[in-house]
């Protein structure tokens, strides 16, 4: 009987041993989130590179945006550098050449992607012929050029029409040279509040 109760109470021991070492085995606590207070206390990293870049030789800095953008700013200068700002006509004509129509076409790309840019264009002729006459040839170019513009998909609205007939010419003389270049239309920008 003794050997009984003594095997009982060794069990008992064992079983009392496991029991405390099983519950000593509680799983580990989740990292707890940062609070708040203590992220926004972290240093932010710090960006890599400049926000401009240096000119290549010359002073001054660009944006990022002015060296990717190949239509460049909203400006005249702008415009001649891409397409250019005036179409050429024949002799006593409105109608545009090839030529004309590949530089209508550039300048029509470069005021799809500057979409607020309003134009005005500008007729022009050479000396010959009366100033009423002229003033109408120059008339039919603005418009044979701002029709193109239209069909190629700039609003109406965007674009205006002037006549100078042959009160403006761009160069001074006379001969077919010189006449040949006063036989234009010109697309310039209109400036807010002028």
């Amino acid at each position: 009987m003794r050997g009984f109760a003594l095997t009982n109470w060794v069990v008992a021991a064992v079983a009392a041993v496991l029991l405390a070492g099983c519950a000593k085995q509680t799983p580990a606590p989740e990292a707890a989130p940062a609070r708040p207070e203590q992220a926004a206390s972290q240093p932010e990293k710090a960006e890599t590179g400049p926000s401009s870049l240096p000119a290549v030789g010359g002073s001054g800095s660009l944006d990022r945006e002015a060296l990717d953008d190949r239509y460049g700013p909203p400006t005249d200068a702008a415009l001649v550098a891409f397409a250019g700002d005036r179409v050429y006509f024949a002799f006593d004509s409105a109608e545009l050449t090839p030529e004309a129509r590949a530089t209508l076409e550039k300048q029509a790309e470069w005021l799809k992607h500057h979409a607020q840019v309003r134009v005005i264009i500008e007729g022009h002729a050479d000396e010959r012929g009366t100033r009423e006459y002229n003033l109408a040839l120059g008339e039919r170019r603005a418009n044979a050029v701002k029709n193109y513009l239209v069909a190629l998909g700039i609003a109406p609205e965007r674009i205006e029409t002037i006549s100078y007939g042959k009160e403006r010419p761009a160069v001074l003389g006379t001969g077919e040279a010189v006449w040949r270049l006063n036989r234009r239309a010109v697309t310039k920008l209109i400036t807010p509040g002028v």
